[in-house]
């Protein structure tokens, strides 16, 4: 099996400060695949540097096609939604309207709205409050929010940036049972960068774990969690 996604020498930054310096990774088709590491540390980077969000160096083969030199809206066409930090919905428009803007690369209208069906359905909150603006929600409302208009390009590359922050423990665990479903459904493959390290390598199937910029050190994610060296060098607990 060829990996999806594959990250080689890849280096990113923000003006003249390098944050990235040279990781390596790949990623196989329907994998869940957990970025680790402190504050700091590059994941959000990471996720920014794939989605063209930055200044970056190296390779990133998404499906056999180098995208390093893509433009952020060629590489959200290619089948990659991202998900930021913060979650980054339109607080003025509706839920519906923010479901509809995710699809905007999309001219199938009779199937973008049988997509907003279905979304409502593993989402049923978002289908009670449709017609309420986004900035209204709760924080974890607005989290489903965004992950489903993530959802709405169809994307086989999700990339996730810590979803369960400022999360109650019985949203997060809701939240998380939902990815299991889009995991499990659509063989959905996803990269989440998680401030939880305990829940990430109980869902993840692979982990790398980030040291300002560098990968210091990667593997199965049950193998991980089974490591307590390197859970307490590395990831705190």
């Amino acid at each position: 099996m060829n990996p999806l996604l594959t990250i080689d020498g890849l280096t990113a930054g923000y003006g003249a400060l390098a944050v990235l310096h040279g990781i390596a990774f790949s990623i196989d088709p329907g994998q869940t695949t957990v970025l680790l590491g402190a504050n700091g540390a590059g994941k959000t980077t990471t996720l920014r540097a794939i989605c063209g969000m930055t200044w970056r160096r190296g390779r990133i083969v998404f499906d056999g096609r180098d995208l390093a030199a893509s433009r952020t809206e060629k590489i959200a066409g290619a089948g990659i939604a991202h998900v930021p930090q913060g979650r980054g919905t339109f607080s003025d428009f509706s839920v519906e309207e923010n479901l509809a803007l995710g699809a905007y690369l999309r001219n199938d209208k009779a199937s973008i709205q049988e997509d907003i069906q279905r979304w409502y359905e593993l989402f049923p909150r978002l289908a009670e409050r449709r017609s309420q603006a986004a900035g209204s929600l709760s924080g974890g409302e607005q989290q489903m929010l965004a992950i489903a208009r993530a959802l709405m390009s169809r994307p086989r590359l999700l990339l996730l940036d810590e979803p369960s922050l400022g999360l109650a423990p019985l949203v997060t665990k809701e939240l998380f049972a939902c990815l299991s479903r889009l995991r499990e459904e659509l063989a959905l493959t996803m990269l989440i960068v998680e401030q939880n390290a305990n829940l990430a390598l109980e869902f993840a199937d692979q982990c790398h774990v980030l040291e300002r910029g560098r990968l210091v050190t990667s593997g199965r994610a049950a193998d991980m969690r089974a490591n307590d060296e390197v859970r307490r060098a590395y990831l705190g607990y």
